[in-house]
């Protein structure tokens, strides 16, 4: 649980701490960042086909080569094993509100009035 609180507040220490360079539009790391294996200037964010890097690829590194801690303890579940997802989908809950039951009620109410010209609607025969 440390290692995983390390390696998040690094992440998010190196975006905080990123140099942006205007002329050239990147973002450029500005400092060494060891568990996420960024050195200073590397260009973290550019404008065309530039693969930033991702936090899950170094987590799953991390869990792969060195065996800190397992990969599902960091990350969610895929949807289709399970998941907040999965649940929202499977389990959904309908309310009703009040100002719906109100409209269905006066809906009601007005079915019972007498039709104009007995149903027929305001077309004029001629």
């Amino acid at each position: 649980m440390e290692f995983r609180r390390k390696l998040k507040d690094e992440w998010k220490r190196l975006w905080r701490e990123r140099f942006d360079d205007k002329v050239r539009a990147e973002g450029i790391a500005a400092k060494n960042y060891p568990l996420l294996y960024v050195e200073r200037g590397t260009v973290i964010v550019a404008t065309r086909k530039y693969k930033p890097p991702s936090f899950s690829e170094i987590v799953k590194f991390w869990a792969e080569n060195f065996k800190i801690f397992e990969e599902s303890r960091i990350s969610p579940p895929h949807p289709s094993v399970g998941g907040w997802r999965k649940f929202i989908k499977t389990h959904p809950t309908k309310h009703k509100s009040t100002r719906r039951n109100a409209y269905e009620e006066e809906k009601q109410k007005k079915a019972k009035l007498q039709l104009k010209k007995g149903g027929r609607g305001w077309l004029h025969s001629f």
